[in-house]
């Protein structure tokens, strides 16, 4: 089975992006604010907006299930209040639960949190057992920095997260660390934002002992890690140098890296520098990069690709990155599985 751990409703109807903007426009003029029940959305337009986009790509490239979350730069943390986040994180992740609905056998569910700048994490709970118990989504994107690329948040190692990560691991819920959209002009959201913000996750985690209070918390850092791979050496020296355990330890029994790094070159260090065990095969397919690769013909996020040919990788090295880690690091995911396996059985 291939797993992608990574996926965004980037191909959602019309109608929930002209929503969205009533919404920030009433944030201004109250009397232009629209309802949740304004939204009207048919499954025959999610069908249509999922069959000939992310499922279309997933059956040309032999991906079988994907866990799917709200478009990551919609997510928008910094618009608004705490009850704008609310509304608008039930309104994609319920989107989202009826995509999964519509197509079981391909998507499951991952939730976005209602953050809030300056808001307490605690306040994300209860949507995020709205989407675990009623849902069934088995993860969470957590943004770092919810004020959109100027970082006033504590960093993630802060006991302000605590309360957030106190449920993720009840639950038993890994969370993506995924910011959203950059609305300061020196960073580029995709080209700059996210991967700075990978980079910076790993350092806050890599300076704390964060995994000592919570042993059983995982992070998945998403598009390879961010600089993490290319810089391994300068972060063991680092580790070393700052009295913190070997990063072996320290680190990679919680901290996991996806595959969305979009030319054979990037995968191939990555493969070989970061341990086998904390690689989950990931795309973002209809992401940030959609076009198709001059030198090679294919899309830039056809990922499968480049894991089928990265001569570092064993047949059962391969089977772990597609397969056996995400079930490991997402026991919801695994659970669900073999509760469909039995079904069918």
């Amino acid at each position: 089975m291939i797993i992608d751990c990574h996926g965004h409703y980037t191909t959602a109807p019309a109608a929930l992006d002209a929503w969205r903007k009533q919404q920030i426009a009433g944030l201004t003029d109250p009397g232009r604010a629209p309802r949740a029940s304004d939204l009207r959305i048919s499954d025959d337009e999610l069908r249509a907006s999922i069959s000939g986009n992310q499922l279309k790509q997933m059956l040309e490239r032999g991906i079988d299930l994907t866990i799917f979350s709200p478009r990551a730069s919609f997510m928008a943390h910094h618009i608004g209040d705490l009850e704008t986040s609310r509304t608008w994180a039930a309104i994609c992740n319920e989107l989202c639960c009826r995509v999964a609905e519509l197509f079981p056998e391909h998507f499951i569910g991952a939730a976005m949190l209602p953050q809030s700048l300056g808001a307490d994490p605690k306040t994300c709970v209860p949507e995020l057992e709205r989407c675990v118990n009623e849902y069934g989504f088995v993860a969470v994107n957590l943004n770092p920095d919810p004020s959109g690329g100027h970082w006033k948040s504590p960093p993630l190692s802060d006991r302000h997260w605590y309360p957030l990560y106190e449920k993720m691991v009840e639950y038993d819920i890994p969370a993506m660390v995924h910011v959203s959209t950059s609305c300061n002009a020196c960073f580029h959201t995709t080209g700059a934002h996210y991967l700075n913000a990978d980079t910076t996750a790993f350092m806050q985690c890599l300076t704390s002992d964060l995994f000592r209070d919570f042993p059983t918390l995982r992070f998945v850092i998403p598009h390879g890690g961010g600089a993490v791979p290319y810089h391994w050496g300068r972060f063991r020296g680092l580790a070393q140098a700052l009295d913190r355990p070997p990063l072996e330890t320290h680190l990679l029994k919680n901290v996991f890296f996806d595959t969305c790094v979009y030319h054979q070159a990037g995968v191939d260090l990555l493969t070989k520098v970061i341990p086998v065990d904390n690689i989950l095969f990931a795309s973002e397919m209809i992401g940030a990069v959609r076009g198709i690769d001059p030198q090679t013909g294919f899309h830039f996020d056809d990922t499968r690709r480049y894991i089928d040919a990265a001569a570092s990788l064993k047949k059962e090295d391969r089977q772990k990155i597609y397969e056996t880690n995400a079930r490991r690091v997402y026991p919801r995911l695994d659970a669900a599985l073999r509760a469909r396996t039995e079904i069918l059985a």
